[in-house]
């Protein structure tokens, strides 16, 4: 933290320069209002417009006419081409969409971190410094008797905690000890959410430059489809990519949800944590965190259909390319028609073996002429054609299984195909699967996590049979 680094941040980082704005208080406690306390990650341009007019009205009418003289519309473009705000269209819909970039979130966490707390809880902070070190000591050691010794140490503070519980001495956290740890999770969480922009921008970034590598180089085709994956393991390779990809597995167990549901539901009907709580941020958390971790993820499978699109690009420029040169060819034949060249080897192709065998060719094969018979058509007889196989075609309503997916997460906030299998069978057959995978993949709520393959019985009606296939699994949530 010298002088040139902090004078370089004043000048150029967008943070700084939002918080040095004489209208940081219109665009901070607008985007608040929008995206944090509305607990929305992408809002359309129609609707963030909208709003923004709104607002601008009120507080033109409170501060006067000419506090804010702009149009909405200029606002939000102004903010946009400033760095607050990312700008984005996508490949659906011809209406723009905005969601806050890092340097804004950095700001509203800063503005949030000055608010009075009701207290600075120090010792939860201290119990996680000290737990987290014994796991990078104790977790990072290959010597087995020191991983003994502890696990050895932690059984028996078990067992001394299991002997004060049976022998009625119970100890429990006093009401101080509650609401610190509360706030720590709450400032853990929110900030775990703000860190997501942060994330999702370093893909981007590191998307932005594998492009950037690719256009600029003039290797093959074959060569650069080598770069290409190697390159795509290499974004999921990194500590972000490996980090985001332990926490979306964690997130998207089942086991976990539900854990992580019991646990929240405890915690907020507590009478300590009822008298501080003003919002439903927590209750929320676990929702939040996949829909932020759901937008990374189809961030990641955009930036890699662009590098595809990319290589689908480079492939039709080279044939266009082919094309033109067969037609320069075609134009220099004509050219040269009546004026033949007087050396009649005027061509010469690499590596053409020169070499034809009398044997290689095809011996002589009398030409079979058609035979035409003139004979009237007769009309056909209806009673003899069986019509009822054009009834017995297999039809897949998308409807009756959209119906049973919302059904079944009524009680459940995810769910599997494989657990819809179990209780709706599949009688049509793969035509059925096919289906499924079709609204997966054209939902905002559902999930084809290739990673996990699993067993899936399925019948025809018609034809008595069973199988077991084996998909990806699909997950659709609520």
């Amino acid at each position: 933290m010298d002088y040139e680094n902090i004078k370089y941040l004043k000048d150029y980082n967008p943070t700084v320069k939002l918080l040095r704005l004489d209208n940081a208080p219109l665009i901070l406690s607008f985007l608040y209002q929008e995206f944090k306390k509305n607990n929305k990650i992408v809002i359309s341009n129609t609707e963030l417009k909208t709003s923004l007019s709104d607002y601008l009205y009120n507080l033109n009418h409170i501060y006067g006419e000419n506090t804010y003289p702009g149009t909405a519309r200029n606002y939000l473009d102004k903010w946009s081409n400033d760095s607050f705000l990312r700008k984005y269209y996508t490949s659906n819909s011809d209406e723009s969409f905005f969601e806050l970039t890092p340097a804004t979130e950095k700001a509203l966490e800063w503005i949030k971190d000055l608010d009075k707390k009701e207290f600075v809880g120090t010792e939860s902070r201290l119990l996680k410094i000290f737990d987290i070190l014994k796991e990078i000591v104790y977790k990072s050691s290959d010597d087995p008797q020191k991983r003994l010794e502890e696990l050895e140490k932690q059984k028996h503070e078990i067992e001394i905690e299991i002997e004060k519980i049976q022998s009625g001495n119970i100890e429990k956290l006093n009401e101080t000890q509650i609401k610190e740890r509360f706030f720590d999770v709450y400032d853990t969480a929110r900030k775990l959410l703000s860190d997501f922009r942060e994330v999702e921008s370093n893909f981007r970034e590191l998307a932005r430059s594998v492009r950037e590598k690719q256009v600029n180089s003039n290797l093959k085709k074959g060569k650069l489809l080598e770069d290409i994956f190697k390159n795509q393991d290499f974004i999921s390779d990194t500590d972000q990519g490996r980090s985001f990809k332990a926490f979306w597995e964690f997130i998207m167990s089942q086991k976990k949800q539900d854990e992580l549901d019991d646990l929240i539901k405890i915690v907020s009907n507590l009478p300590e944590i009822q008298n501080i709580k003003h919002d439903d941020f927590i209750e929320r958390i676990e929702v939040n965190l996949i829909d932020a971790g759901d937008k990374v993820n189809k961030t990641n499978h955009q930036l890699i259909e662009q590098v595809r699109r990319y290589l689908d690009n480079k492939t039709y420029l080279e044939n266009k390319r082919t094309i033109e040169i067969i037609s320069e060819i075609k134009s220099l034949a004509i050219q040269i028609k009546g004026n033949l060249p007087k050396n009649k080897n005027f061509l010469f192709i690499d590596d053409r073996p020169l070499i034809e065998l009398i044997m290689e060719r095809r011996l002589f094969e009398v030409p079979k002429n058609p035979e035409i018979i003139n004979k009237e058509l007769e009309e056909g007889c209806s009673d003899s054609i069986n019509m009822d196989v054009l009834y017995k075609q297999l039809y897949i309503d998308q409807e009756e299984l959209r119906i049973r997916i919302r059904e079944l997460l009524k009680f459940n906030t995810q769910i599997t195909l494989k657990q819809i299998a179990e209780i709706y069978p599949v009688e049509k057959g793969l035509s059925e699967i096919i289906t499924y995978y079709s609204i997966a993949s054209k939902g905002n709520k559902s999930y084809i996590n290739e990673e996990v393959i699993e067993n899936i019985i399925i019948s025809n009606k018609e034809t008595k049979k069973y199988f077991e296939i084996k998909i990806p699994q699909i997950i659709f949530c609520k």
